[in-house]
């Protein structure tokens, strides 16, 4: 817009004689073009990852401060561990990309966290009291240890040979089909609320071993436990984006959608004397029902802390 009023002001009171203007505004626009800069529309090769703008706004971002909370303040307090199933349909979100990385650069949660171990960015915890810490390289050079194949190979003359091969073990966000989840609900005094901090994170797999030429499901194992309240984790989950499909412009960190409990889960577990687990003492519909009953025990809590 500015260089159009320069040049209209030039033109107009130019001295030159009319035949001449146009080349010499032409070379004027020439010279107007070179000297001025092109700000943000410049696009270089090199370290640019040519989409049609730079996503670095949310890269930059740095997590809030978790609020400090008395002892003296706490009237109520329930622990409570979650499993949110990836294959359900409304978790698929976190599941998904299973390559590396996807567009923008967007990796599912899995990965991220992966990723931030591998880079030893984050620490990791065997158990969910986050009293074992692990160590990440020795943790990644067990998990991604060579597994030992025996390949049966046949020459031209169909004589079989057995070798044994080493094949380097990989991660793969595939494998990871649960999380596990571990939160404090409690009612604080001075806000007469109630409140849920999440404490931990941990990334499941299914655990399967060749019996008599079958593969059969053994279990399901947990890889290692995160501390929600690191300060470097909580980092972590703010800096990298999920996916929201009506709207890829804005996407919500997975800081905010722990924050926001964007997800659907079952308890497995809540703090009792024996330190059992649901699945310990009931089965099948009784497990999912029992779920149901500490998640309405919850909401209650907090309903009838007023009267109307």
């Amino acid at each position: 817009m500015r260089v159009a009023k320069l040049l209209t002001l030039f033109f107009h009171f130019m001295p030159t004689p009319y035949p001449i203007r146009y080349p010499v505004c032409l070379l004027f626009l020439w010279v107007l073009v070179g000297v001025c800069p092109a700000g943000a529309q410049t696009i270089d090769d090199e370290g640019y990852n040519f989409d049609h703008y730079r996503h670095e706004i949310i890269r930059s971002q740095e997590a809030i401060t978790l609020p400090y909370i008395r002892e003296d303040d706490v009237v109520w307090e329930l622990t409570i561990w979650r499993t949110v199933d990836l294959r359900e349909k409304f978790n698929q979100f976190i599941y998904f990309p299973t390559e590396p990385e996807g567009i923008h650069g967007r990796r599912c949660l899995a990965r991220v966290i992966w990723d931030a171990v591998v880079a030893n960015e984050i620490p990791i915890y065997e158990d969910d009291e986050f009293k074992i810490p692990l160590d990440n390289e020795d943790y990644v050079a067990r998990y991604t240890k060579a597994d030992t194949v025996i390949l049966e190979i046949a020459d031209e003359e169909e004589n079989f040979e057995y070798q044994t091969v080493l094949v380097p073990k990989e991660f793969t966000s595939e494998e990871i089909l649960q999380l596990k989840l571990k939160e404090v609900w409690y009612i604080d005094k001075t806000t007469s609320r109630q409140h849920v901090r999440m404490i931990g994170l941990a990334l499941c797999r299914d655990y399967y071993k060749e019996i008599q030429g079958e593969r059969e499901f053994m279990g399901t194992i947990t890889l290692f436990w995160v501390p929600l309240q690191s300060a470097a984790v909580r980092n972590l989950l703010v800096r990298n984006e999920s996916y929201y499909e009506d709207n890829i412009a804005h996407l919500p960190s997975w800081l905010h959608i722990f924050d926001a409990r964007v997800y659907e889960s079952f308890i497995t577990k809540e703090t009792n004397r024996m330190n059992r687990t649901i699945s310990s003492y009931l089965t099948g519909v009784d497990a999912l029902l029992e779920s149901q009953r500490i998640e309405l025990k919850l909401l209650n809590i907090d309903e009838d802390m007023w009267e109307y």
